[in-house]
């Protein structure tokens, strides 16, 4: 029993001391898509803000697949010792219910992670290519009701946020889409652009450059009130399909994580969403920053899962058809 709490007392007094020396080389910062979708987006400036405060470097490592499952899961498994963190989406809430849907066993649980914060919070739009045949959302439900399954729409993979999104609303439409799923956002912007595919969820940061530039046009938001940025775009609940989806970006660490390692984490980020530079980032890329600490962040995402998973359990088992 001694040697017991002996080795107990070492191993606290060795946890302390690493946490005191936190940080003292590197953090990898995962991010679980390919560049160029929304957790990249904020992931890169906020990275760069945080080294300000701990006095390391934060490198932004892209580990795209599975809609974000695998680098997500990566992240779950990895050493809970604060020098790899994970920049992830509301997806994370997703693929453990869409796995038990399909009757596998989930590559990782919510539990598996320690929340840092909340860094933004943005509603999804309906967006198609401005030169398309769609100028409102009657159009593209029309259609998509006159041919069942033909109207197809690219998304960052299976179970990915925007597939989610899209496959509510046609839900809630009453209408049939053919899903065509990607490594990310990215790469689903790209294949909307290049013809490809007819349709696409995205967030406005990955989209408002796109519309504004007139290669894109947004039908209808998934938000409870019409977006500051796009107040021509109606939402799909005003249009009468109940349809309502964000795509939220947060940093989380293993679960394990000791506590005084959390806290400078949670630090760095506070500091970094706070920091003129990251502001300026966020406003270049028409993102509105939507912080919240840990404690409120767990709230924030315990009460977004489950909605979620409600939403998953309407949809049911979705076939992946590529």
């Amino acid at each position: 029993m001694k040697r017991m709490l002996v080795a107990a007392a070492l191993g606290l007094c060795a946890a302390a001391a690493a946490a005191q020396d936190y940080p003292s080389r590197p953090i990898t910062m995962v991010v679980a898509f390919p560049p160029g979708g929304v957790a990249d987006i904020v992931g890169r400036p906020l990275a760069a803000a945080m080294e300000k405060t701990l006095k390391q470097p934060v490198l932004v490592v892209n580990r795209p697949g599975a809609g974000g499952a695998t680098g997500t899961a990566s992240v779950a498994k990895a050493a809970p010792d604060g020098y790899t963190i994970l920049m992830t989406l509301s997806s994370i809430s997703i693929f453990p219910v869409a796995d038990r849907i399909n009757g596998r066993p989930p590559a990782y649980e919510l539990k598996d992670f320690a929340p840092i914060a909340l860094v933004t919070a943005d509603p999804t739009v309906l967006v198609v290519r401005a030169d398309g045949p769609y100028k409102t959302l009657k159009d593209f439900v029309d259609a998509a009701k006159a041919n069942p399954g033909k109207i197809n729409y690219s998304s960052s993979g299976v179970y990915g946020t925007l597939h989610v999104a899209m496959e509510i609303f046609a839900h809630a439409a009453g209408i049939k889409l053919f899903h065509v799923p990607y490594q990310g956002g990215g790469p689903a912007v790209t294949a909307l652009l290049g013809g490809q595919v007819e349709a696409l969820a995205s967030g406005p940061a990955a989209a408002i450059g796109q519309i504004k530039a007139g290669k894109m046009r947004a039908l209808a938001a998934w938000s409870d009130k019409r977006i500051p940025m796009m107040p021509d775009v109606p939402t799909f609940k005003e249009l009468g399909y109940d349809a309502e989806f964000y795509i939220w970006s947060g940093v989380v660490a293993p679960a394990a994580t000791p506590q005084p390692i959390l806290m400078r984490l949670r630090q760095a980020v506070r500091e970094a969403v706070h920091s003129a530079e990251f502001k300026a980032a966020m406003d270049k890329v028409a993102t509105p920053i939507a912080y919240l600490d840990a404690p409120e962040f767990q709230k924030y995402w315990e009460r977004d899962a489950a909605r979620l998973a409600v939403a998953l359990e309407k949809i049911g088992r979705v076939e992946d058809k590529k």
